[in-house]
């Protein structure tokens, strides 16, 4: 009897975090329910633009509807620039495609208001008609509608791409918001937003250094932690309320901190050490609160692993836990994202959901995202 040979689909995954650095994507292989990363591709926001996204994220009220309309576009065209990009890398054509998973870029989310919503930018319209090749996007409002809070998505990826039957693992996400992945083997998966990844660290970089980020962390490790501002900071009643919960720039910006410093003297670079601790620990509490037994690893991705400095925290208040970076399991820590959102875009075309009601709170599974095909045959 001769074995069946599996086709192989590819879908491209794009995605930019609340970092805002940029946009990655990813190309994911498929066979089966077995997946490979066969390329990446990172290219940066032009500085024009990254600036009016954090303006409408730090003040909504400032963007106007052309504003918005304006930015909606033109993100689409940088996701579809990035992955013609990497198409072009690879060198394959739209027809080699599926699907583009396209995560776009959040610019609003409120879970918990009333009526909850979330919104992400970048014209899915735009990003088919100039691939050539089908989208999906609008991934995240599904969930949001059955009553979950639509983030964090990627714990099922996490899931399909980490997880060991009798293993409990921690996968550990430090994009611009962390977030933390517990996979418990056959006592299934549960997941949330724990706070601030690099977001904190990246708007006092911006405002002391005028760079984007602390490069390697040297900045934070030329300070000390101040124990006043980091108890001020922990105060903050997202960290004890229990998950389900996501959050964003919307509680984590530069008001933040500066509420926490009000009546303080504190140097720059001990606010800088002070905030690097602050992720490590609500990272590490959150993951002695919810793991359970022992983790028998903790796998980090996202921006965050390129600061030692937070590594290295992250690596002290786990203790005996072992801290390493999912490209010991075989993807690299910064196409983790992308690749879980070229996943998902596979789950929409099979009709299988893409979310966790565990981890985001919804009534149900749900199939995630809307089809936008390049072309509609009449």
């Amino acid at each position: 009897m001769t074995q069946k040979t599996l086709d192989v689909l590819r879908y491209i995954g794009l995605m930019s975090g609340t970092s805002m650095d940029g946009i990655d994507a990813v190309l994911l292989e498929m066979m089966g329910t077995r997946f490979r990363v066969t390329g990446s591709l990172h290219r940066d926001y032009p500085a024009d633009v990254a600036t009016r996204l954090r303006t409408a994220i730090a003040d909504p009220d400032s963007i106007g509807l052309d504003d918005y309309g304006r930015l909606d576009v033109e993100v689409g065209e940088l996701f579809a620039a990035t992955a013609s990009a990497l198409l072009a890398e690879v060198g394959l054509q739209s027809r080699d495609i599926r699907a583009v998973g396209s995560h776009g870029q959040t610019i609003l989310h409120r879970p918990r208001a009333n009526p909850p919503c979330t919104l992400q930018i970048g014209d899915p319209n735009v990003i088919a008609e100039r691939t050539g090749i089908d989208v999906v996007a609008d991934f995240r409002r599904r969930d949001m509608a059955a009553g979950g809070e639509a983030a964090p998505l990627v714990p099922a990826f996490h899931a399909a791409a980490f997880g060991k039957v009798n293993e409990t693992r921690v996968i550990v996400n430090l994009g611009g918001i962390a977030n933390i992945t517990v996979l418990a083997g056959a006592a299934g998966v549960t997941g949330f937003d724990t706070g601030p990844g690099n977001c904190l660290l990246d708007v006092w970089a911006m405002r002391q250094l005028g760079t984007p980020c602390d490069l390697g962390g040297a900045f934070a490790a030329t300070g000390r932690v101040h124990a006043e501002l980091l108890g001020r900071l922990q105060a903050e009643p997202f960290f004890s309320r229990a998950p389900p919960k996501s959050t964003g720039r919307e509680l984590f910006n530069e008001a933040f901190i500066d509420n926490a410093l009000e009546g303080l003297s504190v140097k720059s670079a001990d606010v800088q050490a002070t905030l690097v601790e602050l992720t490590a620990v609500t990272v590490c509490d959150a993951i002695r609160l919810h793991a359970g037994d022992t983790p028998t690893r903790v796998l980090a991705c996202g921006g965050g692993i390129h600061n030692p400095r937070l590594m290295q925290r992250l690596a002290a208040e786990l203790r005996d836990i072992p801290l390493d970076t999912t490209a010991a399991e075989g993807i690299d820590p910064m196409q983790v994202e992308g690749a879980a959102f070229a996943w998902l875009a596979h789950r929409h075309l099979e009709r299988l959901p893409g979310n966790l009601p565990a981890v985001t709170g919804a009534r149900g599974p749900r199939v995630l995202g809307a089809l936008f095909p390049h072309v509609t045959t009449l």
